[in-house]
């Protein structure tokens, strides 16, 4: 396709693949679109592996990275503290609680607290507004640094422009995006309520095309992505036609052989519906979209204590969950019970496993049909 931001990008077709696999982002970007490396809890060790493996089998094509940096969140613009004190803070109340949901599904919790010490990439990363991580994705060529939470920190923003790296980020509501064009990003993302991971609560039918014409009011010429339950061709054309330049993507890429999606999981969203998914804070304090479980049921039961703020409400909920994880992996009937993963409505879309670059084919035919089908309706 011969658009802007295809050009801009150097990308043949504007699919845009959010994931946290490497194996993803290399398949999307070799079939044409734009893979693009979620890395929000990365050490600074692990980002360098991921990159310099990328750059070893992406085959010249474009590539990005995907950054969290909030404007809000708790502990920010005061003394940082380690993330053994964050730990040692966390309420007895919700720590019990999540292993009470354990123990009830016949699972040992072992030693969370020492687990909740060793998770700390996120917190650490956000301590210094992802100063460590962009200064390392910024050695290699990626063509597009996103943040996920708020509007991008000025070093981002500042680096891009000196590396002529595109800048984008995450919007759910057109105000959002007035802000995010004023500060200097380059694209926006409007991500609607039925995307997977952190959303809020406007559907993409909406909102993408208010925020497109929120920007063609202001005169601001900033391209826009689609994003939120978009799992096919014919949803991406429907966004374009309402003015996005393209499609962000995250669930679709779950079900397919090279994601990071144990077993368990893909089996549990092949055979998911639109409506088994809840948007919840309960797994890092702001609000998410993920896959039903009973463990996101019992902590939407009225006698759940609330959501620790973000980044806390992470350390009470990652260890028991990659503990889960786990055992689901080795059989354990209670813990593939439990299981959950972000996931955005799309998923009851998501019913055959294919490979990441026959997505990006398969949304390239369903694209074309689309097409296909609004040029006879108008006769052309």
């Amino acid at each position: 396709m011969h658009t802007p931001i295809c050009q801009r990008l150097g990308i043949e077709f504007p699919l845009f693949a959010f994931s946290h696999c490497r194996d993803v982002v290399a398949a999307v970007s070799k079939a044409g679109g734009m893979g693009v490396l979620g890395v929000a809890a990365y050490s600074t060790e692990r980002l360098k592996q991921e990159l310099d493996w990328i750059e070893a089998h992406v085959g010249g094509k474009p590539y990005g990275v995907d950054l969290i940096v909030p404007n809000a969140y708790e502990g920010k613009g005061g003394a940082s503290a380690s993330v053994d004190a964050l730990v040692d803070g966390l309420p007895a109340k919700h720590k019990d609680f999540a292993t009470s949901i354990l123990e009830k599904h016949g699972i040992k919790s072992g030693e969370l607290d020492e687990a909740r010490k060793n998770a700390g990439g996120f917190a650490r990363n956000l301590a210094d507004g992802g100063a460590s991580s962009l200064e390392v994705a910024f050695q290699y060529p990626i063509k597009l640094i996103a943040n996920a939470l708020g509007t991008p920190p000025p070093l981002m923003i500042e680096m891009g422009k000196q590396h002529g790296v595109a800048v984008a980020a995450l919007v759910g509501a057109k105000e959002h995006a007035l802000a995010q064009a004023a500060a200097g990003v380059d694209i926006i993302i409007a991500a609607g309520t039925e995307a997977g991971g952190h959303c809020g609560d406007v559907t993409t039918m909406v909102l993408v095309p208010e925020v497109v014409e929120a920007l063609s009011a202001a005169n601001i010429d900033v391209p826009v992505l689609a994003a939120g339950g978009i799992v096919t061709g014919a949803q991406m054309a429907a966004a374009m036609a309402m003015g996005a330049a393209g499609a962000w993507c995250g669930s679709v890429w779950l079900t397919t052989p090279e994601a990071e999606t144990s077993e368990v999981i893909k089996k549990k969203l092949l055979a998911a519906s639109s409506r088994d998914t809840v948007r919840s804070k309960s797994r890092t304090g702001k609000y998410s979209r993920q896959l039903r479980s009973p463990w996101t049921d019992a902590w939407e039961a009225e006698a759940a204590p609330k959501p620790l703020a973000m980044p806390l409400q992470t350390f009470i909920s990652e260890p028991p969950l990659r503990l889960i994880d786990k055992l689901a992996d080795g059989g354990h009937p209670g813990a593939q019970e439990l299981a959950t993963y972000w996931v955005g409505q799309g998923v009851g879309l998501m019913n055959e496993p294919l490979s990441a670059g026959a997505v990006v084919q398969q949304f390239k035919e369903d694209f074309a049909r689309a097409y296909e089908r609004l040029a006879a309706a108008i006769g052309a």
